[in-house]
């Protein structure tokens, strides 16, 4: 019998409100050299790491690759400190899965630092696996990350559902063969309506444990 056997949370615009805090250390690093991203940046950085980031923009902002990915890093980090917000709906669905035992994963693109840090903001909720851009050797738009939380917990992708905010994100957990569920933050995601296995949610206030285990039914 299918069930869900566990949920993969992506973090940045999904959990909690830091995309919009990701483009503001983004475009202030183009700032103080001097340029500014048009839509087409934003879109090809939001829900990547930083070190995709970096190569992406390195030839636009002519600086190394390496030195913007410390930059970005550390900016981004020092923001979380007092920028952490949860999305709305966000600590009652962790709540309601805590209470009904079904395992989570966070599972981002940022740096693993960051992940902790900010996983240990969630109103004490205990994940049960956390994996940071470094933990595998190609992060998200590829499949990696969310196969790799499967198997830290044990779990079928397919029994899976990932919830995610960004087309990056989505992709991501489509290629690793989970159920989605995308709930947009800064970017639309109107291009995955009708994508087999991606169910489109306006906000996490929406969702319960059994509308995710409606999806892997």
């Amino acid at each position: 019998m299918n069930r869900l056997q566990a949920v993969l949370f992506d973090m940045d615009g999904t959990l909690v409100d830091t995309e919009g805090v990701w483009l503001d250390v983004v475009e202030a690093a183009a700032a103080r050299r001097g340029r500014t991203l048009d839509a087409e940046h934003r879109t090809a950085v939001t829900g990547r790491s930083v070190e995709d980031t970096a190569a992406l923009l390195e030839a636009h902002l002519d600086a190394p690759a390496t030195e913007l990915a410390a930059e970005l890093g550390a900016d981004f980090a020092a923001r979380l400190e007092v920028a952490a917000v949860p999305r709305p709906g966000a600590l009652r669905l962790l709540a309601a899965l805590r209470a009904r035992r079904v395992p989570t994963a966070l599972v981002s693109a940022s740096p693993r630092a960051v992940v902790a840090q900010v996983a240990g903001t969630l109103d004490g909720h205990r994940f049960d696996a956390l994996f940071g851009a470094e933990d595998t050797v190609r992060t998200k738009p590829e499949p990696d990350p969310y196969l790799a939380a499967a198997v830290a917990l044990g779990v079928e992708p397919a029994r899976c559902v990932a919830v995610e905010d960004s087309p990056t994100g989505v992709a991501s957990a489509v290629a690793a063969g989970c159920r989605v569920l995308a709930v947009p933050s800064t970017e639309p995601l109107a291009d995955f309506a009708g994508t087999e296995g991606v169910t489109l949610a306006d906000s996490l206030t929406d969702v319960d444990p059994e509308m995710l285990i409606s999806l892997v039914r």
